[in-house]
């Protein structure tokens, strides 16, 4: 068989990086790792092409060439899928569609304009190494079903290595691989447990290896992102196992790759889990922080982040050499009329850079969903973007009030010297281990020289701040200099999405 994986337009959105990719000549931030691994489950004779619409135009060549179109995807993508599932129509060729947004609103899918249930020719709703294998046998004996679902949670310590020659690793900015699925918390808004389960399920510390391994071959030598969405789940066997294997596999190579992922606040309680991401050759962590509002922790059930001093928090893991992104959200029912000043407050003096601020949303299937079901506050449609100043329920606080909190927001910590404000202020609490050698690259040459044109000529507003840091950067602090430049065009992206929510 012929089968064409497509991986669905992402909005344009602060998570996209867009206007940041521009900068290094990138056209995505990070590859779509499932439907890579979905490839690698694939049998071996069948013939495979992958097209990201993030970097590559889905051609009437590619659907006509493919007897299957795969397509895996996030809610915040559903206007690019109908798009997909058109064009599969137009030339009759079969669809089979998996990934969240299918697995938690397949039905409502089929209520969206001009898609009806039966122009998708096979859902795979959950894991793919729990149903792929059902699907794929059915398949080939030609008794396929319509829905596949599974009720358990599949043993990942099978899953195959991506199948990494399906794509131009020189377009994207990051290589993406996953160690664990699931998370042991129990947010009311999040949907990772109806995903991926309440119990952490890791791959072991020789199959981690390999997907590094892996990347080593294929010439990668950037940064990683460790995709789970709580790489901590399971800190014993972190410290234990996992870890301890990076750091050799790491040093063996002399540090080829820098790591991303996404914890947890208590991070910042375990100095030797620290100790051991940072020999690792981690240096960012992105943390859900949500709200400076303790009430508002305690009525989503954050439990991580309640009765804690969170700027210390932050400060502290920044002190172990791990740069802090962090997610923030306001829209909650227990949100006072101050909480807009609040999150400006506490971003500013957190001096986390990349702060993505979002309003309140209800994914389907989550414990805030139903809850707000219940209450009959749900609005239909929603975007999936939480950063695009729109929410698919009614919320308590004025909705006026609310869109235009969020707004000054946005406007505020994105702003030319807010945002060098926390560059500064992060600079000054950072202190990173010197474990990589690394190479320069003419686009990261290039990429200086844009940032001295765009934000140090071009941008009136900003550009006093931007030498101002860049001078005493290079001349007090030169080792900070690269990554003054990074987080520099950072807020110009920033900037760029929030003037089009104003």
């Amino acid at each position: 068989m012929k089968i064409l994986l497509v991986s669905p337009q992402y909005p344009d959105t602060f998570w996209s990086f867009k206007y940041a990719l521009r900068f290094i000549s990138k056209k995505a931030a990070f590859p779509p790792l499932g439907l890579l691994t979905v490839a690698a489950m694939l049998p071996n004779e069948w013939q495979k092409k992958l097209v990201d619409m993030n970097t590559t135009t889905l051609t009437e060549e590619n659907i006509k060439w493919a007897d299957y179109v795969f397509i895996s995807a996030m809610i915040v993508q559903k206007e690019s899928v109908k798009e997909i599932i058109a064009k599969c129509k137009k030339f009759n060729t079969k669809i089979v569609a998996g990934g969240p947004l299918f697995t938690t609103a397949y039905k409502q899918f089929a209520l969206y304009e001009q898609v009806e249930l039966g122009d998708v020719d096979h859902f795979v709703l959950g894991e793919a190494e729990a149903i792929l294998p059902r699907f794929l046998e059915d398949l080939q004996k030609g008794r396929a079903q319509h829905i596949y679902t599974a009720n358990e949670h599949p043993d990942i310590t099978k899953t195959p290595i991506p199948l990494w020659e399906l794509i131009d690793m020189k377009k994207y900015a990051e290589m993406s691989i996953q160690y664990s699925r699931g998370c042991p918390f129990n947010c009311e808004f999040c949907d990772i447990i109806i995903l991926d389960g309440h119990r952490p399920r890791t791959k072991d510390k020789n199959q981690l290896v390999a997907e590094l391994d892996a990347l080593y071959r294929q010439g990668w030598r950037d940064s990683v992102f460790i995709v789970d969405d709580n790489f901590i789940g399971n800190k014993r066997k972190l410290k234990s196992e996992t870890l301890p294997a990076v750091i050799e596999w790491s040093r063996e190579r002399e540090y080829p790759f820098g790591f991303f992922t996404e914890t947890t606040i208590n991070l910042a309680d375990d100095e030797e889990l620290m100790q051991l991401m940072t020999k690792a050759g981690f240096d960012t962590v992105f943390v859900g922080i949500e709200t400076p509002n303790e009430e508002s922790l305690v009525e989503c059930n954050k439990a991580p982040n309640i009765n804690r001093d969170l700027i210390a928090s932050v400060k502290k893991i920044q002190n172990y050499g791990l740069q802090v992104q962090g997610g923030f959200i306001v829209g909650f029912d227990s949100d006072p009329p101050s909480i807009f000043e609040r999150q400006i407050s506490f971003i500013q003096r957190s001096g986390i850079v990349t702060a993505m601020v979002g309003l309140l949303n209800a994914p389907p299937g989550t414990r805030l969903y139903q809850r707000l079901k219940k209450e009959n506050r749900l609005l239909p449609g929603g975007s999936g973007d939480n950063t695009d100043g729109t929410t698919n329920f009614i919320p308590k606080m004025n909705y006026e009030i609310l869109v235009n909190g969020y707004k000054n927001i946005v406007k505020t910590i994105y702003s030319s010297r807010q945002h060098y404000e926390r560059i500064k202020t992060f600079l000054t609490e950072y202190r990173p281990r010197r474990l990589r050698k690394c190479k320069l690259h003419f686009y990261q040459i290039r990429a200086v020289v844009k940032s001295m044109w765009f934000l140090g000529v071009k941008e009136k507003r900003g550009r006093r701040y931007y030498w101002r840091l860049f001078s005493s950067t290079l001349l007090k602090k030169p080792q900070f200099f690269p990554l003054f430049i990074s987080l520099a065009i950072y807020g110009f992206h920033f900037r760029k999405v929030a003037r089009k929510i104003q």
